[in-house]
């Protein structure tokens, strides 16, 4: 019996290598056909280390990202070839080069309100991407008489090759800068937010359960979560697999789930299977510690978060949101608000009824312990939205109207429209500046043959604002008073 066990765990270690190897081999296969590594993808800029920000300041933190940029010009930038008509976020003559712009916000900033701060608020925006994101929050809180401080995340606004070194753990140092600094801007009664947006949700929440452990870091008096990266799916738990062959110089390629043109200035198109790892590492400690506060009670010491999360997104896990999150909080003033499909949209019947009816299944019944507003049609055949509200313990349903239509045009919300209005430059639907960027992404309606393009028209076609965001907007407000 022992021998005929042996004997076929040495079968099944052997078929295990075998598909191993041969899963590798199909990897290299479909890299190498791909397009070729640019220096934007082979340089990689000298970012400061997390102990380093625990002990440097916000000063610091500037200076040394003055010198990345500097770098960046010398070793990417000056040495590429480009014409005007080139769509190149590296190439200096590009319209999309964010050097040439009135701001690159690339970099991270503070904004201070006139008069006397009445608080303030860490904006953390999410991965691949840069402090643009959240600019139109940033504005907007300065005017409600809030200190910004909105950080450049290590690896992020320079080069996509930046994010096959950096570690989910740089990124809380930076987290714990930026609240350094925004703490020291403030009186000490002050309110203290933090918003994150996509990954940069993960940090907040994972900073404040850090302060809830640590008394030496300032816990925030709020949260505000966007599209926050709770859950991703299971295969970035394995991706870092997928980087094996570039261990290997020939098959460098390897390391990168996609290769695409950089042609958006605030954002990379470019990822590579280290920053798919990332995210997983950073959401799989996140939500251990999710478990291990609410098990010892630390969890009830926790400030009320407001979270905006449409049902339909691509990126992170809706249910993650509800399940790992929501359902663990206490009772304290939290509310989860949904954006819902286009339920009168014309489109409809082609919508996977997973899709169409998840509103239906992803909220446990109610009374719940926290809000949840639900922004929906206010019938299948009309295109005007309402918010269905459930106050925290209640089991009643009221419906507000919002005053807006859901465009006939739009099916759903995505992951990466939330943040941003119609009005935006770069990606709104009607920009208050076009092309103030280079392009404006929102108003594309690109058509034409398969093949055409060198991005898939998933690319340019994805929803990129949010015809919501000026009731968005109310909800947080709402918060500073």
């Amino acid at each position: 019996m022992l021998r005929r066990t042996k004997v076929w765990l040495k079968r099944s270690l052997i078929v295990l290598l075998i598909a191993t190897v041969a899963l590798l081999a199909l990897r290299v296969a479909v890299t190498e056909r791909g397009p070729d590594l640019q220096p934007w993808h082979k340089w990689i800029p000298d970012e400061l280390s997390g102990s380093q920000m625990d002990r440097d300041n916000w000063a610091g933190y500037l200076q040394n990202e003055q010198k990345i940029f500097a770098d960046m010009k010398r070793n990417v930038s000056d040495k590429i070839a480009d014409t005007p008509e080139t769509l190149n976020r590296y190439a200096e003559k590009s319209p999309v080069y964010p050097g040439n712009f009135a701001t690159d916000w690339n970099r991270s900033y503070e904004l201070l309100p006139q008069g006397t701060p009445r608080g303030a608020v860490v904006l953390l925006h999410g991965l691949t991407d840069s402090p643009y994101s959240l600019r139109h929050f940033a504005v907007n809180y300065q005017r409600q008489g809030y200190v910004v401080v909105a950080i450049r995340l290590p690896g992020h606004g320079t080069v996509p090759a930046a994010l096959t070194k950096v570690e989910w753990e740089d990124w809380m140092a930076a987290t714990r800068l930026a609240v350094r600094e925004a703490r020291q801007r403030v009186s000490a009664g002050a309110p203290l937010q933090i918003m994150g947006f996509s990954n940069g949700g993960a940090l907040a929440m994972k900073y404040t359960l850090d302060a809830l452990e640590d008394p030496s870091l300032p816990l925030p008096s709020r949260l505000i979560l966007i599209s926050p990266m709770i859950g991703v799916s299971s295969y970035a738990r394995y991706a870092g697999l997928a980087g094996l062959p570039s261990l290997l110089p020939a098959f460098a390629r390897s390391a990168w789930l996609s290769i695409l043109p950089e042609f958006n200035p605030f954002k990379y198109n470019s990822f590579p299977v280290k920053a798919a790892r990332q995210s997983w590492l950073l959401t799989s400690a996140l939500q251990t510690q999710l478990h291990q506060e609410r098990e010892n009670t630390l969890l009830d010491k926790a400030p009320p978060v407001l979270t905006f999360q449409s049902v339909a997104d691509a990126t992170v896990s809706t249910p993650a949101v509800i399940r790992a999150l929501y359902n663990l909080l206490p009772d304290n003033g939290s509310e989860l608000v949904l954006f819902d499909v286009n339920q009168a949209v014309q489109l409809s019947p082609l919508m996977r009824s997973s899709v169409r009816d998840a509103a239906e299944h992803l909220l446990p019944p109610a009374p719940r312990h926290y809000t949840t507003r639900l922004v929906t049609n206010t019938s299948p055949l009309s295109s005007a939205a309402v918010a269905e509200t459930n106050l925290a313990g209640a089991t009643s349903t009221s419906r507000e109207p919002l005053g807006i239509n859901y465009p006939g045009d739009i099916y759903s919300l995505s992951h990466v429209a939330l943040p941003f209005p119609f009005s935006d430059s770069l990606y709104g639907r009607t920009p208050e500046r076009l092309n103030e960027f280079g392009v404006s992404f929102g108003s594309l309606t690109p058509r034409g043959e398969r093949s055409v393009l060198i991005v898939s028209l998933d690319t340019l076609m994805r929803q990129s604002s949010n015809p919501f965001f000026p009731w968005m907007l109310q909800r947080i407000n709402q918060t500073l008073h």
